[in-house]
């Protein structure tokens, strides 16, 4: 489970932050709901969803780590989806700012 603030990567957004993690419920009286991941797009601030916590049929997952993102020569980051250069990009972007 991811947590709130937490940075993350989604298949069809790129990289996401985690707004809130928020229980909706589809009947209008209180009860039984289900978690949803509030997600915000870092790249496009317009763009935010709600995923289901459990059983999200979208690939959600934990940034690639620094060394990761630093291994990838140029041609390799060129063959990337533009997403995946996103991230790429985002985690040594993060780097820097330490």
């Amino acid at each position: 489970m991811f947590e709130k603030k937490q940075y993350i990567y989604s298949e069809t957004m790129g990289v996401c932050k985690v707004a809130d993690i928020v229980k909706l419920s589809m009947k209008k009286e209180a009860g039984e709901g289900v978690y949803y991941y509030h997600l915000k797009s870092v790249s496009d601030k317009a763009q935010d969803a709600y995923i289901p916590v459990e059983h999200h049929e979208v690939l959600l997952r934990e940034l690639i780590s620094v060394d990761e993102a630093g291994a990838y020569s140029k041609e390799e980051l060129e063959k990337m989806p533009k997403l995946r250069q996103e991230e790429v990009a985002f985690v040594l972007k993060s780097l820097d700012q330490k």
